[in-house]
């Protein structure tokens, strides 16, 4: 029942008289939150929505900005070793789009670029000693999403979006297990006659939950302690391994 909710709240705004009714988009999740708990093995949710009059939409969902580090990784005597590194600057943790056809067929590519939607289109920035670099390296720049694709974080191709008429439609968002905790930003694009004509926008939070989020917390706001007491914890296991095999 609670999934049909952010539905039937779709279908009331359609019955709104046109004066009330302002917003060209309107949308909502199924879930506005995503709880990890102990064996989350990930977890998908429907975007619903409405339009006001029929067009083409861009669904793009970005998850918070952390730095990451990509490593080129050479043979040296035989052996795989990493030579050079980079580091970008505030990359979306997750990225993921869907549209109801393909995006060449109703978007230009100024708006593409601008509105950064499409993998070529991310604005991947990286940085030496702090610094930004006016532009990063191609092979970086692919070994970084070639590695966010390979662990389901980043898509390898669009979703759908499906209209269920010519003016509700809805989409299916998949979360992998690894998914970041964070603020999750959904943005939807409306185009009529290959024009953006408007957006919409709603954000989703990935929380940990019971046990999973005493560890985290313990992990992140006092690192040095639980640093600590990883140690301690694995040299007690190794301690009471060694006994038992002398025991026995």
């Amino acid at each position: 029942m609670r999934q049909l909710i952010p539905f039937l709240t779709i279908l009331l705004a359609l019955t709104l008289p046109d004066r009330a009714q302002a917003r060209d988009i309107t949308i909502d999740l199924t879930d506005p939150i995503v709880s990890i708990t102990t064996g989350f093995t990930g977890t998908d949710l429907l975007l619903y929505g409405a339009v006001k009059q029929a067009g083409d939409l861009v669904v793009v969902v970005r998850g918070p900005a952390r730095d990451e580090v990509v490593r080129r990784k050479e043979k040296v005597l035989g052996v795989w070793v990493n030579r050079d590194e980079l580091v970008f600057d505030k990359v979306p943790s997750y990225y993921r789009i869907a549209s109801n056809r393909p995006l060449k067929e109703f978007m230009n590519p100024e708006d593409a670029d601008r509105l950064q939607i499409g993998m070529p289109n991310l604005d991947l920035r990286a940085k030496v000693s702090g610094k930004l670099l006016p532009e990063a390296p191609y092979d970086f720049s692919e070994g970084l999403i070639r590695n966010l694709q390979r662990i389901g974080l980043y898509m390898t191709k669009p979703d759908n979006v499906v209209f269920l008429s010519e003016q509700l439609f809805r989409t299916r968002l998949r979360f992998p297990a690894n998914v970041s905790v964070g603020t999750f930003t959904i943005e939807v694009y409306l185009f009529r006659d290959n024009k953006l004509q408007s957006t919409a926008t709603t954000l989703l939070t990935v929380r940990k939950f019971g046990v999973e989020a005493q560890v985290y917390d313990l992990a992140h706001r006092y690192s040095l302690a639980y640093g600590v007491l990883a140690v301690i914890i694995a040299v007690v296991a190794g301690w009471a391994a060694n006994a038992a095999f002398r025991k026995g």
